[in-house]
């Protein structure tokens, strides 16, 4: 397996979940920019110090990927930094929710097929939303970080999509994508309640959510490259912009 990328991971202290996506090996050797693109959770419990970090980044805009109501529950502000909404609403928690309302205990492996419905879901439905994204790293070609509410999965996929777009083999977005095990943190500002292996699941990452969205582009459209040219309606001419800015000379 290819290693990950270095891991570059600013001292926060009221974030989790927040790197940089830069320094992976992308298209022909060329490495990932850093300083450029960053993910995060929900980014609604920043503290003085934090602003200080964060302005030093530079960043531009905030690529929000929450639900409205969530949004309305955690504002996010970050200094110097133009709040963008590209709403994906959260469906697997109201689905579970629903679910527990009726009596219905999923189990394990029914939490774990339904975070996977979720995540074929965002191949489909919510491709507009994703080339949103993309086309949004062109057009501002400044510092940005894009998060959801624990920046794992709307941004987990997200983060899979940009660096599959700029050439990083699947292994290596894979292992990016398995590091969020290790850096989230449940936050208390985020209220979520249920049987313990049910959020156990809701809380954490697997191979299987995210295999789970490459299989479908796999088997809708053939592939990744169909998938952004076909299914996102990026042409080549801005993949290639895309990977001009983002990698490496």
């Amino acid at each position: 397996m290819p290693s990950i990328a270095p891991l570059s991971k600013p001292a926060l202290q009221g974030v989790s979940n927040f790197r940089d996506l830069g320094g992976h090996t992308g298209l022909d050797g060329r490495r990932v920019r850093t300083g450029l693109v960053f993910r995060s959770d929900h980014l609604a419990g920043l503290t003085p110090d934090d602003h200080r970090t964060l302005q030093a980044l530079q960043l531009t805009h905030s690529l929000d990927f929450r639900g409205i109501s969530e949004r309305a529950a955690l504002p996010s502000v970050v200094p110097g930094a133009a709040a963008v909404s590209l709403a994906i609403e959260p469906t697997v928690v109201v689905r579970v929710q629903a679910l527990l309302a009726r009596g219905q205990v999923p189990t394990e492996a029914e939490t774990v097929e339904l975070m996977c419905q979720t995540y074929r879901a965002f191949t489909r439905e919510a491709a507009p939303t994703y080339a949103r994204f993309l086309r949004h790293l062109l057009e501002q070609p400044t510092p940005v970080v894009f998060h959801c509410t624990a920046g794992k999965d709307r941004t987990g996929f997200a983060a899979a999509l940009l660096l599959g777009a700029l050439g990083v083999e699947r292994d290596a977005v894979m292992a990016d994508y398995l590091l969020t095990n290790q850096l989230y943190r449940r936050s208390p500002l985020v209220e979520a309640h249920g049987p313990a292996h049910v959020m156990d699941v809701l809380w954490q990452v697997q191979p299987a959510f995210l295999q789970a969205a490459f299989d479908a582009i796999d088997t809708d459209v053939g592939g990744l490259s169909n998938y952004l040219e076909g299914s996102m309606g990026l042409g080549p001419h801005e993949l290639e912009r895309l990977r001009e800015r983002l990698l490496e000379t």
